[in-house]
């Protein structure tokens, strides 16, 4: 070993130092409690609501219809344009335009929480579909602002840390939504419950304003790109200037954005994208609304599920958070893609097996927990990463809506069907068919293996430049 050399140990040892050390950077931490107010209404809407509506007697198969109401998630790119692009008032004069809609958004879910506390299923749901449907519109603008924010507020090579940070305040607030909210059903009722998550809905709203607007810079191609458009409007000065002002805003917010994508990467291999996109996480999306209903119909208890299945499954998802970025940085986005698929079909086979037996043992319930939890950690961190690694600086908010609307849509599609599934074929055959479902988002990875943009770096990466940096300005 040469005089100037460190041992192995030394090098490896300052590398992981270096990967926790960008967690405690200002933005990390607010990633974290933003990630928590991202995750807080999601379930709240989708798996906590189909516990209480199944006690409340409601059908499956319209608990499965009731999933509909992410349809909210799968057409952000429809309004996230409007948010790229439209000034709230006197908002965004004290927030900025990310900040500014964040809050309205999260005072939304707050108010939809409110409403959905006040509701009683046992005498219609339709009430309760409107409340969740706009909770569910209101959590698909914060998620829009939110996720431009993120990737505005760091560059590239921190984006791993930030996708890392984000996971864990959404899973934590998961843990909450579900465990929590359960567990407070049981002692006080469910008006408490609900009543109880609006409150917490504070934690994002503090946040929010505590934050520093991002700015954004457009790169010469999109500088080029916004030129051709101006002189687009020029060449019809004919126009009423109502027209005028509606095509520009159209061109801008609309059409740049989608053609900036292609443009970027080919026709090709931008729609495999987006197909892939829509495909990866298909099966958790439509097994999702019947895991609740077959807990309880399997006779697990409310304190068992939010024990076992919520506090435990959850924190353990939690250290795949950390897990899934450690792969990304050692393997890469591909195969930590494919390793997150691979995991959702085991886990699903898991369920089947479950299903078969007669007698609910909380071991069984646990294991299939710790898989399905681990699955969609992987596969979370690594999607977000890839998805965040495609979309232009300019075009944020458009294009990871886009992005995160392909990724919905397909299984909110089949999902709003779970519960007639089920009900004709049985829990057994229903989870093997879900299984079944990742088999294409695998043949499409397949193609796109030597393609796939490693844009983001993992969080020791970002930690190891964030040091060299700090090196380099001390010497």
């Amino acid at each position: 070993m040469s005089r100037g050399s460190r041992p192995r140990g030394a090098g490896v040892l300052a590398r992981w130092r270096a990967a926790l050390a960008v967690y405690r950077q200002r933005n990390m931490v607010a990633m974290l409690f933003l990630g928590f107010s991202s995750g807080l209404p999601f379930l709240l809407v989708f798996s906590t609501l189909s516990v209480w509506l199944r006690q409340a007697g409601i059908e499956r198969s319209t608990i499965g219809m009731l999933a509909w109401v992410g349809f909210a998630y799968s057409f952000e790119f429809v309004f996230s344009p409007l948010i790229d692009r439209w000034k709230l008032p006197l908002l965004h004069r004290l927030l900025g335009r990310r900040r500014s809609w964040m809050l309205l958004a999260q005072i939304g879910i707050a108010v939809g929480l409110s409403r959905l506390a006040a509701t009683d299923p046992s005498t219609g749901v339709g009430p309760v579909a409107l409340a969740a449907l706009f909770v569910a519109c209101c959590s698909a603008a914060q998620d829009v602002a939110m996720n431009a924010w993120r990737i505005e507020s760091a560059p590239a090579q921190m984006q791993g840390a930030m996708a890392a940070a984000y996971s864990v305040g959404y899973r934590v607030a998961m843990i909450a939504a579900s465990a929590g909210a359960l567990t407070i059903a049981s002692g006080f009722g469910w008006r408490m419950s609900y009543g109880a998550m609006a409150a917490l809905m504070g934690v994002g709203l503090i946040t929010t304003l505590l934050v520093k607007e991002p700015s954004a810079a457009a790169t010469r191609e999109e500088q080029e790109r916004e030129a051709r458009v101006i002189e687009w409007l020029e060449q019809r000065a004919h126009w009423p200037a109502s027209m005028r002002r509606v095509g520009e805003w159209f061109i801008g917010a609309v059409v740049c954005p989608l053609t900036d994508f292609f443009g970027r990467y080919g026709t090709r291999f931008a729609l495999v994208c987006l197909a892939f996109i829509g495909l990866y996480q298909i099966t958790e999306f439509t097994m999702g609304s019947m895991a609740n209903p077959f807990y309880i119909d399997h006779h697990y208890t409310l304190d068992q599920i939010a024990m076992v299945v919520k506090v435990y499954g959850f924190s353990l998802s939690i250290a795949g958070v950390f897990l899934a970025g450690m792969l990304v940085a050692r393997i890469g986005l591909a195969r930590s893609l494919a390793i997150g698929a691979a995991l959702a079909i085991a886990s699903n086979l898991s369920y089947s097996l479950l299903a078969t037996t007669h007698t609910p043992t909380l071991l069984g319930l646990g294991l299939v927990n710790a898989l399905d939890n681990l699955a969609l950690s992987v596969q979370g961190v690594a999607l977000i990463a890839f998805m965040s690694s495609l979309t232009s600086p300019k075009y944020t908010a458009t294009q990871y809506a886009l992005f995160a609307s392909f990724y919905a849509l397909p299984g909110k599609l089949l999902e709003g069907t779970s519960g007639f599934v089920v009900e004709h074929i049985g829990y057994h055959h229903f989870f093997l068919y879900t299984a079944s479902l990742s088999i294409p988002g695998l043949l499409l990875l397949a193609w796109l293996w030597r393609r796939i943009p490693e844009g983001a770096a993992s969080p020791g990466e970002a930690g190891m430049l964030e040091s060299e940096r700090i090196d380099a300005g001390a010497g």
